[in-house]
């Protein structure tokens, strides 16, 4: 059996869902790949891992990088566990490009290349958003490329992590985010 719980954010509705113990996801409602790890029956319930998520989520969404992480369990394949293991360890207000990850699958495989776009579609199948900071993945030239739940969110939380903006490109228009304001 498996679990959902909903949390109100200042940016939308948020649903997180638990195999009993861990968080196995965690989605913008709405978001495209919503629910990806929720096969099968589900009920709402309140959990001890809710409780800590929604702790780190008033502590993250305050703009402070909370300083513990729930226990995790990322149901997926090994090659996206792989990329969101890179991802968790990008600092709080900091950025990673697609290239960069993509660099370090290859030196942990000890293959001379691997694929940007693999990564991106990794990145973009992520089942635990947020707590694993996908928004924090660029493109190589500041591209702020997709993001599964919606370009608008991933600025904002940008912007709240003080992330430096200024050498950012909307995908939809070539010009610098600070002429957007």
């Amino acid at each position: 059996m498996k679990y959902i719980h909903h949390y109100n954010s200042p940016i939308g509705g948020i649903t997180l869902a638990s195999d009993g113990k861990a968080l196995i996801g965690l989605w913008f409602d709405g978001q495209k790949y919503f629910g990806t790890t929720l096969i099968g029956e589900y009920q709402l319930k309140n959990l001890p891992v809710f409780e800590q998520a929604d702790e780190w989520l008033d502590i993250y969404f305050s703009g402070k990088e909370p300083d513990f992480m729930p226990l995790l369990s990322m149901e997926t394949t090994p090659f996206r566990k792989a990329v969101w293991e890179i991802m968790l360890k990008i600092p709080f207000g900091e950025t990673m490009t697609y290239k960069e990850i993509a660099n370090e699958i290859a030196k942990q495989r000890g293959q001379g290349h691997m694929s940007a776009q693999a990564v991106g579609g990794a990145v973009g199948h992520n089942a635990i958003s947020l707590m694993i900071p996908c928004h924090r993945v660029v493109g190589t030239k500041g591209n702020l490329t997709g993001y599964a739940g919606g370009i608008d969110k991933k600025l904002w939380l940008l912007e709240m992590e003080k992330a430096n903006m200024t050498a950012f490109l909307f995908p939809q228009k070539e010009q610098h985010y600070s002429n957007w304001k």
